[in-house]
């Protein structure tokens, strides 16, 4: 079976353009043009991905991700036109597993979709369940708990956890974490692992000031302490 995506954009002729590029790659494609028609698609049916645009009429990607992100976890890249680098931030400050700025390369955005849609295969090898201090990560049941307490992780979240816990001790580079996280080489932004990182401390409670898990190596990346 395609995996099946949505792409919300208002400009038609964006919006035919990646419709096609995607369909190219093997993938079954929904086109919307705003905000609320998108969720009322992803309401009626299951997607494996969802290209948002930011600018959008009724409401704002923005917005859309933030509702989508309050009961899913599907992987969001979003689009942009602005080069202002607040809009990309936003994005992942929301939950963005990944973004593309208009006009893009077809060739960049059929890559950068197979890596997120990549990301959702379970974690290699498969292997018991890895407690570090207060947490117990499940990497093939996709589960972390803190104290007992399930925390609600994405998928990009989840396995940026799994790399950094099963390497804890080591200093990780973000080209590091970009190559093993995302898929990515040359096609990846160090932002998307710093928001990731930011993200993950949130829900996990970590202050970067006075880290209990995840250690910022100026210049270089991040470290997850050992217990």
């Amino acid at each position: 079976m395609h995996e099946k995506v949505l792409v919300v954009e208002d400009d038609a002729a964006v919006s035919e353009t990646a419709s096609l590029l995607l369909e190219r790659a093997g993938l079954s494609v929904s086109c919307v043009s705003d905000g609320t028609q998108a969720l009322d698609e992803i309401g009626r049916q299951t997607y494996d991905l969802i290209v948002l645009d930011v600018m959008l009429p009724s409401m704002s990607g923005f917005d859309v991700c933030r509702e989508v992100r309050r009961t899913s976890q599907v992987p969001i890249i979003m689009l942009t036109a602005r080069t202002d680098i607040t809009d990309v931030v936003a994005g992942l400050e929301l939950g963005a597993d990944d973004y593309l700025t208009k006009p893009f390369e077809g060739a960049e955005l059929v890559a950068r979709a197979r890596a997120v849609l990549r990301r959702r295969d379970p974690l290699e090898p498969p292997s018991d369940a890895i407690v570090a201090g207060d947490l117990r990560i499940d990497p093939d049941a996709f589960l972390v708990e803190q104290r007992g307490d399930k925390v609600d992780l994405t998928t990009t979240e989840f396995r940026l956890l799994v790399e950094l816990v099963r390497r804890s001790g080591q200093v990780l580079s973000r080209e590091i974490l970009l190559e093993r996280v995302w898929g990515y080489d040359y096609l990846g932004d160090s932002r998307l692992v710093d928001m990731a990182v930011k993200r993950l401390r949130d829900k996990l409670g970590d202050d970067p000031r006075q880290p209990q898990y995840i250690t910022t190596i100026r210049g270089i990346g991040y470290r997850f302490e050992r217990a």
